[in-house]
């Protein structure tokens, strides 16, 4: 088995608000990865005392912990477990209905001998290489369509025709794309935030196989410095318009 991982703030200034790790079972087969991506709020305005990577870490920790103890229970099932301790962290001191709560998007994966398990929330990405060597992105694409719809995203956050990220709210684990596969199926997998998909989305440098290939051979770490090497010869955003001239990016590789 192989497993690489890797994560880098955007600014050394400011906590990095992404998360990924990955646990094995005692027995030695199967294994579950967890990663997100943390929102962050305009102006520091989320009506949290504690923030986003805070947030993100609990988050995280429960997911993986749920996920890895609880087979009889779905990823889906494991996300809402997840949002509701969390969330009862952190009520008594914090607004968890404003609209800014910490959030997160979220990727999950879990597999043993027979299968694997996925679950993918907003727009972080899955990456499946099948037996055949074709590599599939996973994606929830709301955020997409909304863009190419031309809609602003703001007002359509944890809304009804609109795109869902994991934030205080249980129910929403319900909106996360699932499904599962035969192990046999799966060469390999992979998981990023759009930090690190940034290779691909933003700057055009391969589609998804080719960046399965450079995780691959270079590692999670290898792809986040080719991020960051594309980000610094275009820091204006002029040739590739981004939000941010820098992101938090987080990647994990695995070979079960």
């Amino acid at each position: 088995m192989r497993i690489e991982l890797a994560t880098a703030p955007g600014d050394l200034q400011r906590p990095n608000e992404d998360y990924v790790s990955v646990a094995l079972p005692a027995s030695g087969r199967g294994g579950v990865l967890a990663l997100l991506d943390g929102v962050t709020p305009p102006r520091g305005d989320d009506g949290c005392a504690h923030g986003v990577p805070w947030f993100t870490a609990r988050l995280g920790g429960a997911l993986l912990e749920l996920s890895g103890s609880r087979r009889d229970m779905t990823l889906a099932d494991c996300l809402a477990a997840a949002i509701e301790q969390t969330a009862d962290k952190h009520r008594a001191t914090c607004d968890l209905s404003h609209v800014l709560t910490p959030q997160a998007t979220v990727v999950l994966a879990r597999w043993d001998d027979e299968r694997v398990e996925y679950l993918v929330l907003s727009d972080s990405v899955l990456l499946l290489e099948g037996d055949d060597k074709e590599v599939t992105c996973v994606r929830d694409d709301r955020i997409d369509r909304l863009r190419a719809a031309g809609r602003l995203l703001a007002p359509l956050r944890n809304a009804e025709d609109g795109f869902f990220t994991a934030a205080a709210d249980p129910l929403v684990a319900g909106r996360a794309v699932t499904g599962e596969l035969p192990r046999t199926r799966i060469r390999a997998l992979a998981a990023l935030t759009d930090g690190a998909a940034r290779w691909v989305e933003v700057f055009g440098e391969g589609d998804w196989t080719h960046c399965f290939g450079v995780l691959r051979k270079e590692g999670p770490q290898g792809l986040i410095d080719r991020v960051r090497a594309a980000e610094l010869a275009d820091p204006a955003g002029r040739r590739f318009p981004r939000g941010k001239a820098h992101d938090d990016a987080a990647a994990v590789f695995v070979e079960p």
